[in-house]
């Protein structure tokens, strides 16, 4: 048996240790700039909901050569239509808004061509994993 009273006991130890215990970030899903993991996920998708649409070089060629011009209303309809096939996780959708049919890469927000419906004779779409009728 030891009788040095100059360590302290177990208890002693183990309670000076949790009261003086920081809290690690990890434990409570906190990364460096201090924000949660769903404030992150939220930021991130306001922001890539904030985005305009682009259109490809493709797509501009498309445009031009087919005659495809949209108003204003109709490339807001495009967009919405992009953004609900990113929100159901689609990466390559095919978005028909009147008559027209757009191939639309989600994750770039990047139109990648686009066809008018009713002059095309063969209404075969490949490469897609989703469609957005509007």
């Amino acid at each position: 048996m030891i009788n040095n009273t100059n360590f302290p006991s177990i208890e002693q130890v183990t309670s000076q240790y949790l009261n003086n215990r920081k809290i690690n970030t990890t434990d409570v899903n906190v990364n460096e700039s201090g924000m949660t993991f769903n404030e992150v996920l939220d930021e991130l998708k306001s922001s890539r909901e904030n985005t305009t649409l682009k259109f490809s070089k493709h797509a501009d060629a498309r445009l031009n050569e087919r005659n495809i011009s949209l108003s204003g209303e109709q490339l807001k309809r495009l967009e919405d239509g992009t953004l609900q096939a990113y929100r159901k996780g689609i990466k390559e959708s095919l978005v028909l808004l009147d008559n027209y049919a757009f191939i639309v890469n989600t994750k770039s927000n990047t139109v990648i061509t686009a066809m008018d419906n009713t002059k095309d004779t063969e209404n075969i779409y490949t490469n897609i994993d989703g469609a957005v009728i509007i």
